[in-house]
């Protein structure tokens, strides 16, 4: 059996494959399709429509679309600023950026640029579709290093793209399915001429870019680089750029991450951006192989119950690929990982840091969990930046995908290696079928446009006679917020009624303050409506309004205060006056500030 090929000769391999014009658009060609189908066939093509809206507020994928739309909906209209990202309407004094509201500034900025020419009321279809074709293509490259054969880079394309941990991000949380960046740092890793001042322009590129997307995206790309980086700084590697390009691109590359933080809005929040909760939120060892989210051919397996859990399965054709990856390496009589290790140890050991971040001080086999050792408190604060960290995973698993493939390749070798990769991509996609029919089924019958969740009459009135909103008391994720806000947008009234990824403690306190102080003193802001939240503020309110000019009372299910509404007009048909006496007696939900996941 010939012994396997460095990395250089494999990649020269590959590319001697392409020579033919036609093969090589071919490939790209069907790459793309293999990229596009599931997104088109889970969420169909109608979701493509900036001005489809109803997917995305209908309510089965949870509330981060709305919270993408509402503040995508506020950004747009809002005047340019510095940093540009900034979204003031959308919290008023809890308002932060869109950085912030998750809705992809790297999309947000250059349609609000366009915002005099081209309407867009959403572009989250077109960032998914394009994300699967991304990663279809960034796949079908990487590949392109270890394995010569178009049918198997094609298929192992596939199993980059059939894989759940980008499936599941892209049936909630949009902006993480643009893992498509991953796959592009890991290229830039690896390929062979990744030398020069080049490498350094690629690399600043895709932090930039990357640092527009999502932040934990941003922080495993960096990781990837500091390993590249590492890994031509060695005595002898520097390549053309030599010692100052390197300490330059030291410089230049976050330097690049951070300029893409500034524009997206990042700074703009002093406190609040790390969050109590590192370890609770931790990859168990099972959780590869544990198929209960999404696969249907292998039974469940116990393991940790939180809100990251059931997206890291890798499904049954990669399962095995991996394992027929791992007997072709055990039959190798020669050195086969031995040359790829040497060149690129930077690498795996940021893989390896990268995995132990996921796995977190609290290690978790089966759901059974050991603390290693308790961190210190700053240590515990400065991860909880991160806290979701079971994603921490991804840039492994892919790598562990693209060695698979090329251990398979070199073993089985051409067109055998491509049939037993179509193969696994076939039994992957029936894997993964019933998991995929059920996110279909939570967007398929969504409306076009969605209806209202706050139908009374005084909605539509109340939104032309008062210029804002404000939730009593504040809170991120309290109490209507969906409702309330999405009424807001409606009308282009700023309100603090918001969904926000990292929000400011201290201001939430200092605003319930404040706000709660004027309504009990009866001093009511000009040209504010108020949703009171709780029972305290509702007698508050009782107590300081004149019935004779404020409307007090509940509507649609929601505590409404309308100052001077009365000296206008009567009393909604539709309207459960609160007094004094029903104040009493009346209970609300407490409010909370916590958002679940990361």
């Amino acid at each position: 059996m010939p012994r396997a090929a460095p990395a250089p000769r494999a990649g020269a391999s590959a590319r001697a494959g392409e020579s033919s014009g036609a093969a090589r658009w071919l490939g790209w060609g069907g790459a793309a399709l293999l990229g596009a189908l599931p997104v088109l066939l889970v969420f169909g093509p109608g979701v493509i429509d900036p001005r489809s809206v109803g997917w995305m507020l209908a309510g089965p994928l949870g509330p981060d679309p709305v919270q993408y739309l509402l503040g995508w909906t506020y950004f747009v209209r809002s005047p340019w600023a510095l940093p540009p990202g900034l979204n003031p309407d959308y919290g008023l004094e809890l308002g932060s950026s869109i950085f912030y509201a998750d809705a992809i500034p790297l999309l947000a900025l250059p349609f609000k640029a366009l915002r005099g020419l081209v309407a867009v009321p959403q572009y989250w279809g077109l960032w998914l579709l394009g994300c699967g074709v991304a990663q279809a293509l960034l796949a079908w490259r990487l590949i392109g290093l270890v394995a010569a054969e178009p049918l198997a880079r094609l298929a192992g394309a596939g199993l980059f793209v059939l894989q759940p941990m980008l499936l599941n991000r892209m049936g909630g949380h949009l902006a993480l399915a643009g893992q498509w960046v991953l796959l592009a740092a890991l290229w830039l890793a690896l390929r062979p001429e990744g030398r020069g001042l080049r490498q350094g322009g690629a690399w600043g590129l895709l932090v930039l870019a990357t640092s527009l997307v999502h932040g934990y995206l941003l922080a495993m790309v960096l990781a990837l680089w500091s390993a590249d980086w590492l890994r031509r700084a060695l005595p002898g590697r520097e390549g053309r750029a030599g010692a100052a390009g390197l300490a330059a691109e030291g410089v230049a590359v976050p330097g690049a991450g951070a300029l893409g933080l500034w524009a997206g809005g990042f700074f703009v929040l002093r406190r609040g951006f790390d969050a109590p909760g590192y370890g609770a939120l931790g990859l168990d060892l099972l959780a590869l192989f544990d198929a209960a989210e999404w696969g249907a051919l292998l039974p469940a397996l116990p393991g940790l119950n939180h809100a990251e859990a059931g997206g890291s399965y890798l499904g049954l054709g990669a399962l095995l690929l991996i394992l027929a990856a791992a007997l072709a390496w055990a039959r190798r009589r020669g050195p086969v990982l031995r040359p790829v290790l040497r060149r690129h140890w930077p690498l795996a050991a940021v893989l390896l840091g990268l995995l132990g971040f996921a796995i977190t001080h609290r290690v978790a086999v089966g759901g059974v969990v050991l603390t290693l050792f308790e961190p210190p408190g700053w240590a515990l604060a400065l991860a909880g930046a991160l806290r979701a960290s079971e994603r921490f995973v991804w840039p492994l698993a892919y790598a562990l995908l693209l060695g698979a493939v090329g251990l398979v390749a070199q073993a089985w070798g051409g067109r055998r290696a491509g049939l037993l990769l179509a193969a696994l991509l076939a039994v992957q996609a029936a894997d993964l079928a019933p998991a995929m029919a059920r996110l279909r089924s939570l967007v398929a019958d969504a409306p076009r446009v969605p209806r209202e969740r706050l139908p009374d009459p005084f909605w539509e009135q109340a939104g032309h006679a008062y210029r804002r909103v404000r939730a009593v008391p504040a809170a991120n994720q309290g109490p209507h917020w969906e409702s309330v806000a999405r009424f807001a947008a409606r009308h282009g009234m700023p309100t603090d009624a918001v969904y926000l990824a990292r929000i400011d403690a201290e201001a939430v306190r200092a605003l319930r303050e404040s706000v709660t102080a004027r309504i009990a003193a009866g001093d009511f802001e000009p040209a504010t409506l108020y949703v009171l939240r709780d029972a305290p503020t509702l007698r508050l309110a009782a107590a300081a309004h004149d019935p004779s000019r404020d409307l007090l009372a509940e509507i649609d299910g929601i505590a409404v205060l309308a100052p001077g509404w009365l000296l206008q007009r009567p009393a909604p048909a539709g309207a459960r006056p609160l007094g004094r006496s029903q104040a009493a007696t009346e209970g609300r939900p407490d409010v909370t500030q916590g958002r679940p996941g990361g």
